[in-house]
């Protein structure tokens, strides 16, 4: 006869939270006061100095030998955690491709407005990637389309460095750029 098995909803997300007073296994921790100035003791009398001052004691860095440990609010701690995290998320933007496609018939002043595009983009930390395309009798003349891929790249070159160099992809030619440093 065949075990059913019974269904389990997935577990919340564990979260990572610092041990606190007795959750601390160590028994030798460095106390880190406000001031900055750290001395080793052991987990007791960590213990007991935050409870003469009606805190908590929080392991702020359980992999350091020995755990670095404060006294302190235990929600304002967390709450201090999650805005900074908060900050670091904002700061942290994505980097995108941004694609600029012309043609095989695209004139002088629509390539230089392309241009001016890609180094509008490339201001603000983006890749671009050109694309010209070739349909029908345009496939004849390959090498005219790579040339002017290759002419757009090299005007972009005093604000961009190459991540990909043009090559042909399928009927189309590509090109990547990305800032420079």
């Amino acid at each position: 006869m065949r075990q059913r098995h019974r269904y389990e909803p997935p577990s919340r997300r564990q979260e990572r939270r610092p041990r606190i007073n007795e959750q601390i296994t160590a028994p030798q921790v460095m106390l880190v006061g406000d001031e900055g100035v750290a001395e080793t003791l052991s987990v007791v009398d960590a213990l007991t100095r935050a409870r003469e001052q009606e805190m908590d004691l929080i392991e702020v860095s359980p992999k350091a030998v020995p755990p670095v440990v404060k006294i302190g609010e235990f929600g304002h701690y967390l709450y201090q955690l999650q805005k900074k995290e908060r900050k670091q998320r904002t700061h942290s933007k994505q980097v995108e491709v941004k694609m600029l496609r012309f043609g095989f018939r695209t004139d002088k002043h629509d390539l230089d407005r392309l241009s001016d595009r890609a180094r509008e983009f490339l201001a603000e930390r983006h890749l671009v990637k050109f694309s010209v395309r070739l349909r029908g009798r345009e496939l004849a003349n390959k090498d005219f389309a790579a040339q002017k891929l290759k002419a757009i790249v090299a005007g972009l070159l005093d604000v961009a460095e190459v991540e990909q160099e043009v090559k042909q992809a399928g009927d189309s030619f590509i090109a990547i750029l990305r800032p420079k440093r």
